[in-house]
């Protein structure tokens, strides 16, 4: 009986350099054998010992990696190690960003090494060949950006994977059975990551909540809250906390604060708003002057430090507006009643008050707790008609300007005494204040502020959240007043105290110039519409910004333009460190007026009465890191304002499948055209597979893809006619087919 040979293995180890090398610069202060590197490659056969035998003798000549005893190897430690967070793409490659290099680095699938999108990463870096540029390989972990991923459930036997939604996450969650705690075939949930073995391809994890079935309302919804960890209720503590508050007002309370009750008072607000943290108060003084109070919510008379209340608007930090509701940072008791500035209602207030003449200049200001009494609430759109039935508004935009800054105030208005006829009073100081908001939005735009006034998509929702319609928001002169007054109570709380002797702690909203290349970046695509910027100086800067913003106003590529811009800007953000806010032209801000919303706000009322009461200086480094929080919680809070947007967007246009519509080419990448329609600003994409009338390729230089045959060009800006073609909900992604280019007369 003839033995049958053991076959050999005509295949070597699969890429063996380079996987012994990412094995050694993992752990570069440690020595291996080939015992130990085989044992981490799963194999043990005399083929493969010989191949990585081989290899570490072939590394060690070239000098590669050193052979520090006999048989153990280590790493040559001759590159530089950086870190920086990881920025995933959607096909398993990713880019980190580093503070050590202008450009982001490259990080192919390969050398992403376990990594997942947002982590703080080790990397080093290395010069690409084709082209020059700079690639990298992530050597370890220094710190995951999120444990807990949003996905659908899908169950076999002994195990289930939960498949992530977001398509930054490129690994299926393994779950052992025991840990699917009780969820169904096909359910979305909530799945933390609990491990990721060494030869796992997939991280391992359990679930942590059922949402429900996909593609239901509240169900995604409630998702994408759980997928940037944004809670969707308030624990019980903290809601039975807030409800047994004394939310009365005391005449003890009232003699330690400035009454301001007799004073005319007034809200401004969104007509389906439900909290009113700010007011205005005005009054002619005796001298000619204007007394105008800013009034603002005392939530911080309510929210004490080291209670559970106050650790949970800490840790939510902002509240979050989504397409169909809000989720609040404070419960309803404090956000819709104790601390909103209701009509007809006496209110603690932290106050701006400040005397200012015809020119809009400050001649006096106080800073103080205050209790006020709110005579009418207006919406903007009440308001904006008060300024329209004004003749002199009614002029040419030009002449509109100039007369209303000469317009006086009637001798015979009188705002010094209660009863009086509130509406006609009021609607006279509306006039006042928003000639005055004028002046000041004049000098500021002077001074080099950028006027971003973006388009803001908006649903008609019926009573089950089904999208009806899409209406733009836009921001008109009663937007504008309230926004002016605002911008003067944060800049001036926030110049009362940084420009104290000896510095103090505060918290300050700061926005950096704009990076160089982003603005070489932005000229490249605005330059495809035919508008240049000028770069000569920062004032230069500002001034073709807002050119630029002004000048698209109308057109097909207006939402686009917006966008880009302020891409092409730096990021807002909290922190102790002053360094001036470029896009407002102010050398001093914070955020004084909304602390109903945000914590930031809370932190700065809390300083400023600290200081009023002498004070001393408060410790940076505590403050620095609740900045830092603050700002992440924003960032979050808007990618979910985002994501649900583009979800109602999806279900709007679900119902929308058989028609037609005109969109502009937003965006251009080698796998298709990114398309929003002008109509409704809804975007999705054309799959360059889907285009059967010609091979095209992508055009980097012109943002475009180009026929290969027909030589026909889809630029970046063109206008296209388009056709849905698939809705997914669960993705948030919408796909078009392109009927064609818009031909027009």
């Amino acid at each position: 009986m003839t033995r049958k040979k053991k076959k050999k293995s005509k295949k070597g180890i699969s890429n063996l350099t380079n996987t012994i090398l990412s094995i050694l610069k993992k752990d570069r202060n440690k020595t291996f054998n080939y015992k130990q590197i085989a044992a981490i490659l799963g194999v043990n056969d005399a083929s493969s010992r010989n191949q990585i035998i081989k290899t570490l003798a072939k590394l060690a000549s070239k000098q590669e990696i050193e052979q520090v005893d006999r048989g153990k190897f280590k790493a040559i430690v001759n590159t530089e190690y950086h870190t920086g967070i990881l920025d995933m793409a959607s096909r398993g490659s990713g880019y980190i960003i580093s503070e050590d290099f202008d450009e982001d680095i490259y990080i192919a699938s390969n050398n992403i090494n376990k990594a997942l999108d947002g982590d703080e990463v080790e990397f080093y870096a290395y010069k690409r060949r084709k082209r020059g540029k700079i690639e990298g390989e992530i050597t370890s972990i220094i710190k995951r950006a999120k444990s807990e991923y949003v996905g659908t459930i899908q169950i076999n036997k002994n195990y289930a994977f939960v498949v992530p939604d977001g398509s930054k996450m490129y690994k299926d969650i393994f779950v052992p059975i025991n840990k699917i705690n009780e969820a169904e075939e096909g359910d979305k949930v909530l799945v933390s990551l609990e491990d990721w073995p060494e030869k796992a391809d997939s991280p391992y994890g359990r679930v942590l909540k059922v949402l429900g079935k996909p593609g239901e309302h509240n169900t995604e919804i409630h998702s994408i809250l759980a997928e940037y960890g944004l809670p969707n209720e308030f624990p019980h503590e903290v809601e039975e906390y807030a409800n047994q508050l004394d939310t009365s007002i005391t005449k003890e309370e009232i003699a330690k604060r400035r009454d301001m009750r007799q004073d005319l008072t007034f809200t401004i607000d969104p007509k389906d708003a439900k909290d009113f943290d700010d007011a205005l108060s005005f009054k002619v003084l005796d001298d000619g002057l204007y007394e105008i109070g800013i009034h603002i919510a005392d939530v911080s008379h309510y929210l004490k430090e080291n209670t559970v209340l106050d650790d949970e608007a800490y840790e939510r930090a902002t509240s979050v507006y989504l397409v169909d509701r809000v989720v609040p940072m404070l419960p309803e008791i404090l956000s819709n009643s104790a601390c909103s500035l209701r009509p007809h209602e006496e209110k603690y207030t932290f106050s701006a008050v400040f005397k200012m003449n015809d020119k809009a200049e400050i001649k006096d200001q106080w800073f103080g707790r205050t209790v006020t009494y709110s005579d009418a609430r207006f919406a903007y759109e009440e308001a904006q008609a008060i300024l329209e039935n004004n003749p002199t508004y009614k002029l040419s935009s030009r002449a509109q300007s100039r007369d209303l800054i000469k317009t006086e105030i009637p001798k015979e208005v009188s705002l010094t005494s209660k009863p009086y006829n509130t509406t006609s009073k009021i609607a006279e100081a509306v006039l006042v204040l928003d000639r005055l908001a004028k002046l000041m939005r004049r000098k500021r735009m002077s001074s080099g502020a950028i006027s971003f006034d973006k388009v803001e998509v908006k649903f008609n929702l019926d009573e089950d959240a089904n999208p009806t319609g899409v209406y733009f928001k836009t921001s008109k002169d009663a937007n504008k007043l309230i926004e002016e007054f605002m911008l003067l109570a944060n800049k001036k709380v926030a110049e009362f105290i940084g420009k104290q002797n000896p510095k103090k702690t505060f918290v300050y909203r700061v926005h950096d110039e704009p990076d160089d290349s982003k603005l070489a970046a932005l000229q490249n695509v605005v330059g495809r519409f035919g508008y240049k910027l000028n770069f000569k100086d920062r004032k230069s800067v500002s001034s073709s910004l807002n050119n630029l913003l002004k000048e698209v106003v109308g057109k097909k590529e207006q939402n686009l333009v917006d966008t880009l811009t302020i891409r092409s800007m730096s990021k807002a953000e909290y922190t102790t460190h002053n360094i001036g806010h470029y896009g407002l032209a102010f050398d001093y801000y914070t955020h004084f007026t909304s602390p109903i919303r945000r914590y930031p706000d809370v932190m700065v009322h809390r300083l400023l009465q600290h200081y009023l009461d002498g004070g001393k200086s408060a410790n940076e480094d505590v403050y620095d890191d609740k900045c830092n929080h603050s700002s992440n919680m924003e960032y979050l809070a808007t990618k979910a304002e985002r994501d649900s947007i583009k979800y109602m967007q999806i279900r709007f246009m679900e119902d929308h499948k058989d028609e037609e519509f005109i969109g502009v080419i937003s965006g251009v990448t080698d796998w298709g055209i990114y398309v929003e329609i002008i109509q409704n600003k809804c975007e999705g994409m054309v799959s360059v597979r889907d285009m059967k009338d010609d091979h095209y390729q992508f055009d980097e230089d012109h943002y475009a893809l180009i026929g290969k045959n027909s030589k026909t060009m889809y630029q970046l800006g063109e206008e296209v006619v388009v056709k849905v073609k698939n809705t997914d909900l669960v993705k948030k992604h919408l796909d078009f087919t392109l009927i064609g280019k818009h031909e027009t007369d």
